[in-house]
This record gives structure tokens, C-alpha cells and sequence, in this order.
């Protein structure tokens, strides 16, 4: 279709103009705005991933074990970065990158989209939400582009996340949960880690990692009662962790013999994500789905994730990363110690105001010898000023650089080519920080 009906801008404001309708956990309007659409979602075979802190990297290692098997994958994820478009996303082997969903993909979709939501409103249904557009456009879109695979993250929480219409997915993958979204899904980790295993379906197999011990007896009891199969990753089985800031070796030693990997996903933390992947692969092809030790080695390697401790730049390195809440700052911090002991290190942050600000800080600052405060372009932003005051109590070199662009330059004027700047605190701004490079 050369000149669709609706143009790109669009279908971009209708989706935006959605926004209104804030955030609404539930199932009732996604379950109705799909079934409207002929329940593309049912013609997928989807791998659902939850958790609070390493769905997209865990997500991007499912994703490229499977192309390397020869499938051909959809991705949908959350919150889009670099270009609105990487929310949705399709990839072949042989191919040199993931392929963001069309400009005209977006424009078929919304087409269908917006006159059943209009019908819903007319018939006594909320309309639906952005997210929930969104979530409709991606199984549309995937369906269409007939995929072997649909790797969909959890948008937030679980149990009523939009991506929960999903009724029947081949497997369930939990992450790392820990504590955020407190506002929507609970002040404890016990509410948290239920909306999680919201997810776990009837007789769906579930792959997880090393949690928390309340979090692990939830999932373990959900499982229970939904007759669903829990797998847990070999973490405890991991030898010979090698860490360079251009890639990961590790080796896992399983009953089966040893096996030795390569990762270029950088972050201390991702050597227990890439386990998750593997424990998936030997889930599906439990499940009958040829993998192959092979893919999943190649896959790993392959694997790529912006934004996620993520070297955009070297002589100086400087790092982005999407680390936001206590659980990933700790993690950051892990990986800085891991990767740059005894270097110089400067940050660039910028955070929203419902974020714990003040914990991030206390986990990161320590290590810094130069902080250097943002306000991202986002309305729930916390102002660069007041994170800089809070930042002043940890006796380091505080700069309120106010913008991307004046923080960047002040980093640089700062930084010797031997130190290391690494922007983190909000996906919502590394984008504008890459360009400003």
C-alpha cells in the first residue's frame, strides 16, 4: 500500500493522543480490543517474559539463540529508546540486524486499531490505552509477519500487564524481581513477585533464575497451582567468570560435561541472564523445538542490547545504561568494580521523580569522582537541580549540567582519555545522549 489511508504522523498521534488514559492495569480492554481484532495473539507462539530488572537482555539472548536455530523471531518490548520503532521488531538469520517494525506496519496497524476502539467506546469499554494500542499493533503486526517465534516483554508487572492477554504462550520466563512500580504493584516483594507470576499459566513451563527466597517460594507456589513445570537456571553451576570490557567468557559445568561461552553483553550481571536463555532453549526443546548447543553458543554471542551497559564511545569509554531502580543501581555498581577498578570515573544522571533517587545514589555515588545532574526531557522528571543537592552530600565534584547536550560537554571537559563516563538513571534520555555524541 504506497499511500495508506492514515499517514505515519498520523497514526503516531492517535497513539500518542492515547496517552490521556494513563496508566490502567487490567485485562478487561486489551482482552476486548484483541478479541475485536481476531485474536492475532493466538496465532503466535509466544516466550513471555516478566521481571523487574533483565527481561530485555534476557529477551535479546532468547531472541538471537533462536534466529541462530534458524527461526524467524519477533520481538516486542518496552520503553523504546533510540527510535520509537525498536518497540517491535522482526529478525532472520543471516540477517545483520533486528528489523523495526515498518513505518507502514505501524500505519496498517493503527487503520484497524482505531475504529475498534471508537466501537468500544461507543459500546461501554474504556478506550483503550496507549500501551494497550501498542500491545494490540505488535501481535497484529507479528501474525502478519508470520514469525516463528514472538519473544513479548511485560510491560509492567504481570498479572494485569496488557501483554497478559496472551492466554497460552510455550514458556514463561521470570527475571530478577525486585522492587519498583511500587505505586502500581505493591509496597512489599511479596505483592511485587505475585503480579510477576501473574503470568504462569496452566501447564506452561516457567524458567527462572536465582531469587530473593520470598520470591522463589511465590513463583514455586504458583507453579503449584497452576501445574506448571519451574525450571531453574544452573547459576550455582557457573566456573571461570572472565571479565573485559569488549566481552564475557564463563564456562558452566553441568552433570552433562562443560560447556564454555561467549558474551558481548556487558554488565556483571548479564553472565546470569545469558543462563536464563540457555535454560529456555533446553526448555523448548524439551518441548520438541530444535535448537542445538551450537545456536545457543553462536546466539549468545551475538546477542545485542542498546542502552544496557552499553560502550558508545571509547578514549574516553563512555557507558549508557538503563539502571533506574535499587536492584539494576547495585548491579551497575557491581559491574564498575568488575570492569573498571581503579579507574576514574565520572557519571552523567538524570532520573524521574518516582524513582528512589536517593537509594540509587547510595549504591552508585560512592564510587564517582565526578557527578553530573540532568533533567531528562520527560514530564515525571526529577529536576538536575534537585538530584545535584541530593548527590552534594557524598563530598563529590557536583556539576548541574541542566541538559544532554551541556552534560556531555561537561563530562568531556572533565575526562582524561584513561577515565570511564557512564550515563544511567532513565532510559528516557540515553537516546538524546547518543546523538549528542
Amino acid at each position: 500500500m504506497e499511500n495508506p489511508f492514515m499517514t505515519y504522523e498520523e497514526a503516531r498521534n492517535f497513539i500518542n493522543e492515547s496517552n490521556r488514559y494513563g496508566i490502567v492495569p487490567g485485562l478487561e480492554t486489551i482482552t476486548e480490543l484483541l478479541k475485536r481484532l481476531g485474536n492475532p495473539q493466538e496465532r503466535l507462539k509466544v516466550i513471555h517474559v516478566a521481571g523487574t530488572n533483565g527481561k530485555g537482555s534476557t529477551s535479546a539472548f532468547i531472541t538471537a539463540v533462536l534466529i541462530e536455530a534458524g527461526y524467524r523471531v519477533g520481538r516486542y518490548l518496552s520503553p523504546a529508546v533510540f527510535s520509537y520503532r525498536e518497540r517491535i521488531q522482526t529478525g532472520d538469520k543471516g540477517a545483520a540486524a533486528m528489523v523495526y517494525i515498518t513505518r507502514q506496519g505501524v500505519c496498517e496497524s493503527v487503520e484497524q486499531i482505531q475504529p475498534v476502539c471508537d466501537a468500544m467506546v461507543q459500546d461501554g469499554y474504556a478506550h483503550p490505552t496507549s500501551f494497550e494500542i501498542e500491545t494490540a499493533m505488535a501481535m497484529l503486526y507479528l501474525a502478519k509477519e508470520k514469525v516463528d517465534f514472538a519473544v513479548i516483554e511485560v510491560g509492567m508487572g504481570g498479572r494485569l500487564d496488557a501483554t497478559n492477554g496472551i492466554r497460552r504462550p510455550v514458556c514463561s520466563v521470570i527475571t530478577s524481581i525486585s522492587m519498583d512500580h511500587m505505586q502500581f504493584l505493591g509496597n512489599s516483594l511479596g505483592q511485587i513477585a505475585r503480579e510477576k507470576a501473574g503470568i504462569i499459566k496452566e501447564n506452561v513451563p516457567v524458567v527462572t533464575g536465582w531469587q530473593k527466597p520470598e520470591v522463589s517460594r511465590i513463583l514455586e507456589e504458583t507453579c503449584r497451582e497452576k501445574g506448571a513445570k519451574l525450571f531453574v537456571s544452573d547459576f550455582d553451576k557457573i566456573a571461570g567468570v572472565n571479565y573485559d570490557p569488549e566481552e564475557t567468557l564463563f564456562t558452566l559445568r553441568t552433570d552433562a560435561g562443560s560447556q564454555d561461552y561467549r558474551i558481548r553483553l556487558l554488565g556483571e550481571y548479564q553472565v546470569e541472564n545469558a543462563l536464563l536463555a540457555v535454560k529456555a532453549a533446553m526448555v523448548l526443546e524439551e518441548l520438541g523445538y530444535r535448537i542445538g548447543e551450537e545456536a545457543v553458543k553462536k546466539g549468545l554471542t551475538k546477542a545485542r542490547w542498546r542502552g544496557r551497559f552499553e560502550i558508545v564511545a571509547k578514549e574516553p569509554y563512555v557507558i549508557i545504561d538503563g539502571a533506574h531502580n535499587e536492584d539494576a543501581a547495585m548491579r551497575l555498581r557491581k559491574s564498575i568494580e568488575v570492569y573498571f577498578t581503579n579507574r576514574r570515573i565520572i557519571y552523567i544522571i538524570g532520573v524521574l521523580a518516582d524513582k528512589d533517587y536517593q537509594t540509587i545514589l547510595n549504591l552508585t555515588a560512592p564510587l564517582a569522582d565526578v557527578i553530573i545532574t540532568l533533567t531528562p526531557d520527560n514530564k515525571r522528571a526529577l529536576s538536575g537541580t534537585e538530584l545535584a543537592k541530593e548527590a552534594e552530600r557524598f563530598g563529590k565534584r557536583v556539576i548541574d549540567a541542566g541538559t544532554v547536550q551541556n552534560a556531555i560537554r561537561a563530562a568531556y571537559e572533565t575526562a582524561r582519555k584513561e577515565d570511564v563516563i557512564i550515563a544511567f538513571g532513565s532510559l528516557s534520555y540515553l537516546g538524546d545522549l547518543v546523538k549528542a555524541l
